[in-house]
């Protein structure tokens, strides 16, 4: 059984407020008013009524006709006079001024009987600024453009995040942040691919279905084709086919993807997370990381202008100059005040891992590394940090480092203190490969429901030749939240709740 959000609309009874909508959609309909037309003739949008009239004197009159719509978010009847507060999409308002001498008794009487706070509606008039001083559309005729069953939360306070999460399109109706997030999420996107295609590259689209579930190590989600008759996973990663594309010819390739991984959900993983990745023949991971800044420094301008930006919370960022690039082994020696190198016996990483009371599910070398080098470092990263040279076991797609053994040439990108990307020096011999893929089964065999599995037609696919390579990958929804300071049920716009 799930937990319902709580009401938005505090100490009213819904059932009764829906009763009354529908029993005023039902006197609609019975008087031949359609409560949800098909269409309604807008001339313009509110945002460029507002343009174009910047500075009205009160009691201005302009003699411009416009047709307008939006949600009503206020209403104020005074005797003979009707005040409508009319919000757009993007939260842009316009009052709305209904005169009972301008449209007559019988439909300035239905306006009050009919049209409550949430209604779409229509209206058409003179462009004219009130006593007041404020911008408005004498109306001249109005239609509801589509009634609204269930009332508005209160505009005056805010609402519970359950309620935001769950009910994402009040919170778009009512929050302005909201809907300031989708539009740099927007931008996000727009700015990853210009920056992409200033390189030459090219985007593409790889399967969601896959037969096989490999690219990342990450417990899939599975399901059932009935045209096939086989069982499905939905991929974890689209690394295997993005590479099966640059064997192929594309060079220097790129995908913003769904992935989907069967693990639990925090503040900064979800189930379903969007995701890019990209390779380049002929380039390796300093390439990749070079590039990798660029693309987030560009994503900060295309959000606040500036490489510093500024977080939801009036806080800043620096996101500005080139970042520090340090070794992981060099750094968890440093902060532990012990040598530790590739070499490093299991048995002492456990000993130490142990009496810091740090639990690992498969103890290898590279797995209690990686365990403490979080514990140590990671608070300390206070500035965006590439984080180089990762311990071999960890890492079954990456090539051996070219002068440092042990460890492959692989960095991880930190930003607010969550790894916001990766990048490699791709591993493109396919013996190697497909040992490293025999040793990720041998662990699957043992319970690691995270290893990969054996590809047999990636493998193929290298036999064939794949130029050297890097590669990388980096979370749309992390990006966001390193670009506005916001949680990740906050930068997806339709998060998976329970």
């Amino acid at each position: 059984m799930t937990d319902q959000p709580e009401s938005p609309v505090e100490g009213e009874d819904l059932d009764e407020q829906h009763a009354v909508r529908l029993a005023k959609r039902l006197r609609m309909v019975e008087l031949g008013m359609e409560p949800y037309p098909v269409a309604v003739p807008i001339t313009t949008t509110i945002s460029q009524v507002r343009a174009d009239h910047p500075d009205l004197e009160p009691e201005a009159t302009t003699g411009t006709q416009v047709g307008i719509a939006g949600r009503v978010v206020h209403m104020r009847v005074t005797g003979k006079l009707a005040f409508i507060s009319l919000q757009e999409g993007n939260g842009e308002r316009l009052q709305a001024m209904v005169s009972f001498a301008e449209v007559g008794e019988e439909s300035f009487e239905a306006l009050k009987d009919l049209v409550d706070l949430g209604d779409h509606l229509f209206v058409s008039g003179e462009v004219i600024a009130s006593k007041r001083g404020e911008l408005s559309v004498m109306v001249s005729q109005w239609v509801i453009a589509a009634k609204a069953l269930m009332p508005l939360p209160n505009l005056h306070s805010e609402l519970n995040e359950e309620t935001r999460v769950r009910q994402r399109y009040l919170d778009l109706i009512v929050r302005e942040q909201a809907r300031t997030t989708v539009t740099q999420r927007a931008a996000v996107n727009a700015s990853l691919r210009q920056t992409f295609a200033s390189h030459e590259y090219l985007e593409v689209e790889t399967p969601m279905l896959q037969t096989l579930h490999g690219g990342a190590s990450a417990r899939p989600f599975t399901t059932h084709s009935n045209a096939f008759s086989t069982d499905l996973f939905l991929r974890i990663a689209p690394e295997l086919f993005l590479k099966r594309a640059v064997v192929g010819g594309i060079e220097r390739v790129f995908e913003i993807n769904r992935n989907f991984r069967n693990e639990g959900a925090d503040s900064t993983h979800s189930p379903e997370f969007a995701m890019l990745e990209a390779y380049q023949a002929y380039g390796d991971y300093h390439q990749m990381a070079d590039l990798t800044q660029e693309l987030v420094h560009n994503a900060a301008m295309a959000v606040s202008g500036s490489h510093v930006v500024t977080w939801a919370d009036g806080s800043e960022y620096d996101l500005s100059g080139q970042w520090d690039r340090l070794s992981l082994y060099e750094s968890l020696s440093e902060a532990c005040g012990k040598t530790i190198t590739p070499e490093t016996d299991v048995a002492q990483l456990a000993e130490m891992a142990e009496s810091l009371e740090i639990s690992v599910a498969q103890p290898t070398h590279g797995k209690y590394v990686e365990e403490l080098w979080e514990h140590f470092v990671i608070e300390s990263l206070s500035r965006p940090t590439f984080v180089f040279d990762y311990p071999i076991d960890t890492s079954p797609l990456v090539r051996e480092h070219r002068s440092i053994p042990g460890v492959v040439e692989k960095w991880d990108l930190y930003v607010r203190g969550f790894e916001l990307a990766t990048g490699y020096s791709e591993l493109i011999d396919p013996v190697i490969q497909r040992e490293r893929f025999v040793e990720q089964a041998k662990l699957a065999s043992k319970g690691d429901v995270e290893a990969m599995r054996l590809d047999e037609d990636f493998l193929r696919a290298l036999e064939h030749g794949m130029p050297p390579s890097g590669g990388m990958g980096m979370g749309i929804d992390r990006l966001l939240m390193a670009l506005t300071g916001l949680g990740i049920r906050e930068t997806v716009l339709f998060p998976l709740v329970k």
